[in-house]
């Protein structure tokens, strides 16, 4: 939104201070809704020159008339034509799209080196050199040594890099192939639509330090064997073919990343040998907007668990899988705990998170770093994608980095004085609760729950107990529908309540020319002067809004419901509403930092008088409301329909350009943008990083941090980025040091005397406090009696006693956080404690 534009040849453009406008040199933008220099409203697109992060410059306005408020601009995509040289030009002098800046010297030797492989495909009738063959190997090198002989940018080439890829040449690694998959996808995509930039000339990309530190394979171990693996056997070894069939893993959802990661385990073999095992939970049923991108399910598994149909599927794919699946359906959680507890953990070796809600991730991040697993994390957003592998005390955990929380919508903002389309689909999401969901649980609360009301009263303020109290009223006796017509009239009433009055409500308390104390216009941006609607049956979306609102309100009680829009036009029309007059004295909340004393509007004896007028809940037996809950997904239910005619009526009010029905459904539903390409590359950058996992997991314990590898990456640009992990955080704990991976461990239930002691006597510290989850156990502050008392009780009765919550049978360790001082009274961080309370 835009604060201001100077009449003058730099014509600068100043933005609210509230957003950057995250403009560059030499782009475009252009505007619309400017009051006063009405020139620049869909004008040819300007090229901007940047001033700084509100500012921009357009160039002359000086012969534009004066800009006087208001307006937004745009940014408009120039196009780009790209042209690329020959493909037998582009041999000789080649651009690489570099994925890996830790390998800067790969790229011209890998382009060598595949140049190399087709020639020695071509003088052996179409064969690649033999896995492990030395051989084969040499000549690769001699082909590879006469081609950059001949090149015009010779590389530096090394031998054995070029041994490995001779070694590898009939390799097919299920990862790889999604990288490469997902990646030509997309490039193939780019040529169709002319969207994103494509890769220029040529990009390699290549994984060696997947393979087995210090891995030396003889000709006969990578030597094929007759079975579906040998692709994978021949860069590999069969030695290490057997640690990925007797690997045991977690797959933690089964959504869009998670099939195409079970995909790629099938293919790889993962618990495909006599110990091997995945643990698969999604609590989630498939639903038809899946099917684009989770390709493990059809249209006949709609409705079914998302869990046991993918594993369903890649076992069809595998059937070497057969019966070493096992699927859940329990959410993560402290609540799932006795499920996924102490035995199931340790059972395994590693987990793979496949989510797509930050708090199940930190949650299990929590989980894998008190049983010390491995996690492969991965997300994606459209086109871009990431990584991360965290390994027990090598690398920080998922945790340790967050991202900043999303900018939430300002409830003055969505109440009163929205000024986009994304604060009006808000609202109207908001009012599909207030309207159909809500006051139906209320309803069916209030007769069903005895001493309802009384309840009800203990809300935390009056308003709020008028509000629930009246809704439950209006339903069941001021606005309860005995037929459909009931609904057309009650849905008419709610578009001038909310669309008419409140709007002259508003303008009655601050009329368009309102000056504020400091001399300003009250309509001043970001704030819009709105306007009444008038309702109008030729309007269709003021019909819209009728037709699913009253088909809502319909569903509510039970009623069947229309879709003939002529019928509902005409009874909406005739409809009668009541006359609106602005009264003085009503409170509107102007700013979020303002205390709007909600009690301000409740009249006296108001609450006493409602409560007189609830009807008897034993009147209504036997009678229950159905609540619509929101669902996105299903076009017929009228809920989309609803948040997108809400929302663009009153947008309508506030002059902001209104959303289609697709966008709508994009922002009220928080649809996360998800493309197969990206989730095929992102799960195979994540499969690799597994081999890694499983090598470490099967002895090879040399592995660095430098070895494992998170990925960022942009399909769209193209861009990759790949760094090593970052370390965890050390600091100094009894000499030595420890990061959020290292705890002290009590293998026996002490009491908490001892427990002081222990500290004293093995580590020279003074315990000071000590706390259990939100639990306070002990502190100096604590009264000299109660002190002793529990100094004489087992640590676990301890909790037990504080907490007044039994600890849960399945719950071998409880964890506390212990603060403590040294001899020098410097304040000491200790790390975790556990204490083990049962075998």
């Amino acid at each position: 939104m835009l604060a201001g534009i100077e009449q003058s040849a730099e014509g600068i453009v100043t933005c609210l201070d509230e957003t950057r406008h995250g403009l560059e040199d030499g782009q475009l933008v252009t505007f619309n809704e400017i009051q006063g220099m009405t020139e620049l409203n869909g004008c040819e697109p300007r090229r901007v020159k940047v001033l700084g992060p509100y500012t921009f410059s357009i160039g002359d306005t000086s012969s534009l008339s004066a800009y006087v408020r208001g307006g937004l601009f745009q940014q408009v995509k120039e196009p780009s034509r790209v042209a690329f040289a020959s493909f037998r030009d582009a041999l000789q002098a080649p651009e690489f799209l570099f994925s890996d800046f830790a390998k800067f010297d790969r790229p011209a030797q890998l382009h060598v080196g595949f140049q190399a492989l087709h020639a020695f495909s071509a003088a052996h009738d179409g064969k690649l050199p033999r896995p492990g063959n030395d051989e084969d190997a040499a000549e690769v090198l001699r082909l590879a040594n006469e081609i950059n002989d001949k090149c015009e940018q010779k590389a530096e080439l090394d031998a054995e890099l070029l041994k490995k890829l001779s070694y590898q040449a009939t390799g097919d690694l299920s990862p790889m192939v999604a990288v490469f998959g997902g990646l030509v996808a997309q490039e193939v995509l780019k040529a169709c639509t002319g969207k994103f930039m494509p890769i220029n000339n040529f990009m390699y990309f290549d994984a060696l330090e997947c393979l087995p530190i210090g891995f030396e394979p003889s000709e006969a171990d990578l030597a094929p064997i007759g079975s579906r693996y040998d692709g994978q056997i021949a860069v590999f070894g069969r030695k290490f073919q057997e640690q990925i069939a007797n690997y045991r893993e977690f797959l933690v959802g089964s959504g869009a990343i998670g099939c195409e990661m079970l995909k790629n385990w099938a293919m790889m073999g993962i618990a495909s040998g006599p110990k091997g095992v995945i643990h698969i939970t999604d609590m989630d049923t498939i639903e038809k907007s899946n099917l684009n991108r989770q390709f493990l399910f059809r249209s006949s598994d709609v409705g079914k668990l998302k869990s046991e149909t993918a594993a369903a599927a890649v076992v069809k794919m595998n059937p070497d899988i057969d019966g070493k699946i096992v699927t859940h359906q329990d959410r993560v959680g402290n609540d799932t705990e006795s499920v996924y507890n102490d035995a199931f953990f340790m059972a395994l070796d590693g987990v793979t998170n496949a989510l797509d809600n930050v708090e199940a991730r930190q949650y299990m991040d929590r989980r894998c770093m008190f049983y010390r697993k491995p996690l492969l994390e991965s997300g994606t957003l459209g086109t871009k994608g990431n990584t991360q592998v965290v390994v027990p005390y090598l690398t920080e955990t998922y945790s340790a980095s967050r991202d900043p929380p999303e900018a939430s919508i300002p409830m003055c903002t969505l109440k009163n004085f929205p000024n986009a389309i994304e604060h009006t689909i808000q609202w109207a999401r908001d009012l599909f609760a207030g309207l159909f969901t809500q006051p139906a649980e209320n309803v069916n609360a209030y007769l069903s729950t005895p001493n309802y009301v009384q309840t009800a009263l203990e809300q935390s303020n009056e308003s709020s107990k008028i509000e629930t109290l009246t809704s439950i009223r209006d339903c069941l006796v001021t606005d309860k529908p005995l037929a459909f017509d009931d609904c057309i009239a009650w849905a008419r009433r709610r578009f001038e309540e909310l669309y008419n009055n409140t709007i002259r409500q508003l303008l009655f308390n601050f009329p368009k020319d309102t000056i504020t104390s400091s001399g300003q216009p009250f309509w001043s941006p970001p704030k819009r002067a709105p306007d009444a609607i008038v309702f109008d049956p030729s309007n269709d979306i003021h019909v819209d809004f009728v037709v699913a609102a009253a088909n809502l309100y319909a569903f509510n009680f039970g009623l069947k419901g229309s879709r003939d829009r002529d019928y509902i036009k005409a009874a909406a029309a005739a409809a009668t509403v009541p006359e609106f007059a602005p009264k003085s004295g009503v409170k509107i909340q102007v700013n979020e930092n303002e205390n709007n004393n909600a009690e301000a509007d409740v009249e006296s004896g108001e609450l006493d008088e409602l409560i007189a007028s609830m009807p008897d809940p034993s009147s209504f037996a036997g009678v229950r409301l159905s609540p619509a809950d929101f669902e996105k997904d299903d076009d017929s239910n009228f809920h989309i329909d609803f948040v997108t005619a809400a929302s663009n009526l009153r947008a309508t009010n506030y002059g902001i350009t209104v959303a289609d029905r697709s966008r709508t459904k994009k922002i009220a539903g928080k649809i996360i943008p998800a493309i197969a390409t990206t989730t095929s590359l992102v799960t195979g950058l994540v499969c690799l990083e597994l081999y890694k996992v499983i090598g470490a997991g099967s002895g090879d314990n040399t592995r660095k941090i430098d070895d494992y590898k998170n990925g960022f990456v942009n399909l769209a640009l193209p861009f990759f980025a790949f760094s090593e992990p970052i370390a965890p955080l050390k600091q100094k704990f009894a000499g030595r040091d420890v990061s959020d991976w290292d705890s002290v461990d009590i293998e026996k239930d002490i009491t908490l005397q001892e427990f002081i002691d222990y500290f004293a006597n093995e580590f020279k510290l003074e315990v000071s406090m000590i706390s259990s989850g939100v639990t306070l156990l002990y502190s100096p502050m604590l009264a000299k009696k109660k002190a002793e008392a529990r100094k004489a009780m087992k640590m676990s009765e301890v909790v037990v006693e504080v907490s007044k919550k039994e600890i849960p049978e399945h719950v071998k360790w409880i964890t506390l956080v212990v603060c403590c001082y040294d001899e020098d009274d410097e304040d000491v961080d200790a790390p975790e404690v556990r204490i083990r309370v049962r075998d």
